[in-house]
């Protein structure tokens, strides 16, 4: 969403508090499952795109469509503005397996510096957006007793890895980024350099 906001510009969609409201309580009485076929059938292109597991985007597009009446993914394309720059775009690749190993050690050295503090400590407050995070969540339960906290850190791993996987899969979708190897800083940097200066 920042890369976009960044490349892109911020849209000038529509909003209406009441109705984000009415669909906040739609979404904790009825699930969000329903909401998914509703965007599916009035919206499948943004349905196939959308994280399908992140509900504040999946209420913003249905949002819109219900205030518009129409997509939100033609409001999307409608709202884009052109830019007195060009934009490059560069994707650092890792391997799988050692991005994988990455985030396993990430998640152990969070669990080491405090992270299950940290999450206890704002317990009370679990069901704001903000704290329906990877990480949170599944310490959640197992404060709560419904895992073990063996189960709770293999399921913060699983899940970073999910959404490492998701993230590479957006990128992807830009067919005109340079692709960069994962090496050192120095290394990176001077791949992007000689890049920049063939432009």
């Amino acid at each position: 969403m920042f890369i976009d906001a960044l490349c892109n510009g911020l849209d000038e969609i529509p909003a209406n508090k009441e109705l984000r409201e009415a669909l906040a309580l739609e979404l904790e009485v009825k699930g969000l499952e329903i909401l998914l076929e509703e965007l599916k059938e009035k919206d499948p292109e943004f349905y196939a795109q959308v994280d399908q597991k992140n509900p504040v985007r999946v209420l913003r597009a249905i949002e819109v469509i219900r205030l518009t009446g129409k997509t939100f993914t033609e409001m999307r394309k409608a709202s884009k503005k052109e830019h007195p720059f060009e934009i490059v775009r560069f994707i650092i690749e890792h391997d799988r397996d050692k991005l994988y190993e990455r985030i396993n050690l990430r998640v152990d050295l969070m669990m080491q510096q405090g992270l299950l503090a940290e999450v206890q400590s704002v317990h009370e407050f679990k069901t704001l957006n903000a704290l329906r995070t990877v990480g949170y969540s599944e310490l959640f339960d197992f404060i709560e007793g419904k895992t073990s906290l063996d189960e709770a850190i293999e399921l913060i791993k699983q899940n970073s890895r999910r959404y490492a996987k998701r993230q590479l899969t957006w990128f992807r979708k830009h067919m005109d980024a340079n692709l960069i190897p994962f090496d050192t800083q120095e290394k990176m940097l001077l791949m992007v350099v000689n890049e920049l200066t063939k432009i």
